[in-house]
């Protein structure tokens, strides 16, 4: 049911953060886990005639969202984060996974994985160049202002040795304008479908946000 589940993540996102907590779990699962599964079908079977929409005169412009909740992890105290990647007003690209390590911060949890959308960002960068679409300064959203702060300071960034060496690349990129990070307020932070069970009707908008609406109602 989870491998099934996790093969239609590829195309609905929003079901990504609850699956892949759900597979956490599927080594030794409990009957709570078998009952989450569940609900993730019956919402699926509610919802069958949603998917991604994308608009015919989008335009070229590259975004990323990056978001990451703090210690999320009941059982071990990991953070989740994930990114969407934008083309335009057209979702192309999105992702969720746990962290690695503990973070020690909230600041430390959103500065490391804005260092894995940056990383995207430039995969993607470098593929719209061969289609002759040249970018630079490419925003990057994220709702936490230290991590902006940390890409840019110095004096800050030589307080944060825990911070293994190879997440700073970040800096060096937003030096070289490839990419810069933008602050963006909790409730635009688009990102946040992928990091952290919400309220139902902060679900929805930003499901809708993304780009997920009901083929029926596209045909009215």
């Amino acid at each position: 049911m989870i491998g099934s589940l996790l093969y239609l993540s590829a195309i609905r996102f929003d079901i990504m953060f609850s699956v892949c907590m759900c597979a956490r779990f599927q080594a030794s699962p409990k009957e709570s886990h078998l009952s989450a599964v569940k609900r993730i079908m019956r919402y699926l079977l509610g919802t069958i005639n949603i998917g991604l929409w994308y608009p015919k005169n989008s335009t070229c412009n590259l975004i990323g969202y990056s978001d990451s909740d703090f210690a999320g992890s009941k059982t071990d105290r990991k953070s989740t984060s994930g990114t969407c990647h934008f083309i335009g007003s057209a979702l192309v690209s999105w992702h969720n996974m746990k962290q690695n390590s503990i973070a020690l911060s909230i600041t430390e949890a959103e500065y490391i994985f804005v260092g894995s959308c940056c990383a995207q960002i430039l995969w993607m960068k470098q593929q719209l160049f061969y289609y002759g679409i040249f970018l630079d300064n490419i925003p990057i959203r994220c709702d936490n202002t230290s991590a902006r702060n940390l890409s840019k300071n110095l004096v800050q960034h030589s307080r944060t040795k825990h911070i293994e060496i190879r997440h700073h690349f970040l800096r060096d990129h937003v030096q070289k304008r490839d990419c810069v990070l933008e602050f963006v307020d909790t409730k635009n932070q688009l990102a946040d479908i992928f990091t952290k069970s919400l309220p139902k009707e902060t679900f929805f908008v930003i499901r809708r946000e993304l780009g997920l609406l009901d083929i029926n109602d596209l045909d009215k």
